[in-house]
């Protein structure tokens, strides 16, 4: 009897544990939010002459620093200077986003589109963070699927770089958003079945997530529904 309840005890504190890193992790990610939308109005007023004539070299460079930043929030996950660097990373990330959203809102339904993608990131982060949450299945089983999948999909992409193909571009949106939903069901899971405990890290693997995702949404509509008429 005694064991029992000792080890209701250690569950109902398991569960208060990752309540709060849940909760945590929503609080940063809604942070997040402010320093991405000044950095995507500052990248939109910027020159990026240079990431057209050299798109390969701006990739690497940018994917050097994304991975820089990586590290340094890991070496500090817990402590404030690891929120820090989190929020300068997305405030970068915003930054990033200044050529698309350039690109975007040039085209005659430039607007609607961005609207769009921005409103369908935010159904798919609803119903695959609800699904984890409500059924709090271990869907950590995804883990190594979306690593390869991820990483043919980076390779793709920089392959598409040269080979400049429409079609191409669309199909990789299109997996992207499949994979990228994937990967905030997994985030999500980890975070309620106490695979990830430290809600920094939790908070930059579900913003990473959400950011390509969004990104590829917008893409992909710009693929199917641009005009320029």
């Amino acid at each position: 009897m005694l064991d029992d309840m000792q080890v209701l005890g250690r569950e109902g504190s398991l569960s208060t544990t990752q309540n709060k890193v849940l909760r945590n992790t929503y609080a940063l990610l809604g942070l997040t939010m402010i320093p991405t939308v000044i950095g995507a109005l500052v990248g939109m007023k910027m020159n990026f002459a240079f990431a057209a004539l050299h798109p390969f070299m701006f990739a690497i460079g940018a994917m050097a620093v994304i991975y820089g930043m990586f590290f340094a929030i890991n070496a500090n996950r817990n402590s404030s200077i690891g929120v820090v660097l989190l929020l300068g990373l997305t405030f970068l990330l915003g930054l990033m986003l200044g050529p698309i959203l350039q690109h975007a809102l040039n085209l005659n339904n430039g607007g609607q589109i961005v609207g769009l993608a921005a409103g369908g990131t935010g159904v798919i982060l609803m119903t695959m963070a609800g699904i984890a949450t409500t059924t709090k299945k271990d869907f950590s089983f995804m883990g190594k699927f979306l690593m390869v999948g991820i990483i043919l999909l980076i390779v793709a992409s920089l392959a598409n770089i040269f080979l400049q193909i429409p079609a191409m571009q669309l199909v990789l949106s299109g997996v992207g958003v499949l994979l990228f939903s994937g990967f905030i069901l997994y985030d999500v899971s980890r975070i309620v079945n106490g695979g990830e405990t430290n809600y920094v890290m939790a908070t930059l693997g579900l913003y990473m997530s959400i950011y390509n995702l969004f990104t590829s949404l917008l893409h992909l509509l710009m693929g199917l529904m641009g005009s320029n008429d």
